[in-house]
């Protein structure tokens, strides 16, 4: 299955994204009001980087508190690891096993197309799994 299936009945105009140039506190108030872990970073139409709670951390750890009036753009994770829209799931799963991340920007021909998290990813990997086996189960009843 391609990630494209995944993102499908998504609009990318309706993923919560950030601007580059928005103040790092007004992306965590983002973040925690939205109740999620990470957005896409948004510069002139592209996708400049990811920034996530991660990167707060880090940031806070290093840096204490002044972090929080920096710009998005000085702290977030660039440049962002993407996948195009014809990424088979596995493949995706095995990135993000890799690079040890949890969200994906998707794109279509370098366009953004969408967002990803390893749990839509997982999820999706369940449900092919579940779908086999029943199958399977179908197969061998009426055999």
């Amino acid at each position: 299955m391609e990630v494209a299936h995944l993102i499908e009945r998504r609009a990318a105009a309706d993923v919560i994204t950030c601007d580059a140039h928005q103040p790092v506190r007004e992306a965590i108030a983002l973040l925690a009001s939205k109740r999620i872990g990470a957005v896409p970073v948004m510069e002139n139409g592209s996708i400049a980087g990811i920034f996530s709670e991660r990167d707060v951390i880090y940031r806070m750890a290093e840096e204490g508190t002044s972090c929080l009036d920096k710009l998005v753009g000085q702290v977030m994770t660039a440049p962002a690891i993407t996948v195009e829209k014809s990424t088979k799931v596995d493949e995706a799963l095995a990135l993000m096993t890799k690079r040890r991340i949890r969200h994906l920007p998707v794109t279509d021909n370098g366009a953004f197309a969408g967002f990803v998290s390893i749990g839509d990813l997982v999820k999706s990997r369940i449900d092919e799994v579940e779908n086999e086996a029943q199958a399977m189960r179908d197969y061998i009843q009426h055999a």
